[in-house]
């Protein structure tokens, strides 16, 4: 019961203090608003029901909060001083003077001037796809060297003068007549030769291959080797 008195009290004060509040925002407004013109007819405000009285609060029992002992913190321990040992100081040898190096300027001849090229415009042409050609083996031609042929100096001969030879003349028989008889040979057979009638050929159709042109081969002057005359007889 006392529990539900307190939460009813407790409510009433926040409803008066929400009053109170909304009554001077309410008068601050009404200070701020310029006054408008007063209405026809202001309604009769219905009255304002009486508060029950409420019964006195009861009374807050003192809490005694238990004393926080005060906790006492070790001395900081000393921070050792370091040494830092001292860097000795090096000296640099001076540095040795640099020779002055004169580069000699180069005078350079005019370039000549370039005379223009017109390179003529050559027509495209589309060729058609070149046939597969096929590999053909040449067989090297071993070089023969020929000896070089001797000179043979054929010695000039003085034949002696041909004696006279003198034919006697002579007188042969007369030949007889040689009478060759006549043989009649008997008639030739008729031989009658069968005609043979061969199947037509296939028609073979070689396949016309375009080489590529060839390439140029300029001309080279081989000396070839000096064939002697035959000796004379």
């Amino acid at each position: 019961m006392a529990s539900n008195a307190s939460l009813l009290a407790m409510i009433m004060a926040c409803t008066m203090l929400l009053a109170g509040n909304t009554c001077h925002g309410a008068r601050i407004l009404a200070d701020t608003t310029p006054a408008a013109a007063p209405a026809a007819s202001v309604p009769a405000l219905p009255a304002v029901p009486t508060l029950p009285t409420l019964p006195p609060m009861p009374a807050v029992p003192a809490v005694n909060a238990p004393a926080v002992p005060q906790a006492t913190l070790p001395p900081v321990p000393a921070v050792p001083a370091v040494t830092v040992p001292t860097v000795p100081q090096v000296t640099l040898p001076p540095m040795p003077a640099v020779p002055a190096v004169t580069v000699p300027r180069a005078t350079l001849p005019p370039v000549p001037a370039v005379p223009a090229v017109t390179v003529p415009t050559v027509p495209q042409a589309t060729m058609p796809p070149m046939p597969a050609v096929p590999a053909v083996t040449v067989p090297t031609v071993p070089q023969v060297t020929l000896p070089p042929v001797p000179t043979v100096v054929v010695p000039k001969l003085a034949l002696p003068p041909m004696p006279a030879i003198v034919v006697p003349t002579v007188t042969t028989a007369p030949m007889p007549a040689i009478v060759v008889p006549k043989v009649t040979l008997p008639p030739m057979p008729n031989i009658v030769v069968p005609t043979v009638t061969l199947p037509p050929m296939p028609s073979i159709v070689v396949p016309k291959v375009t080489l590529p042109p060839m390439p140029f081969i300029p001309n080279v002057n081989v000396p070839m080797p000096f064939l002697a005359p035959p000796p004379s007889a």
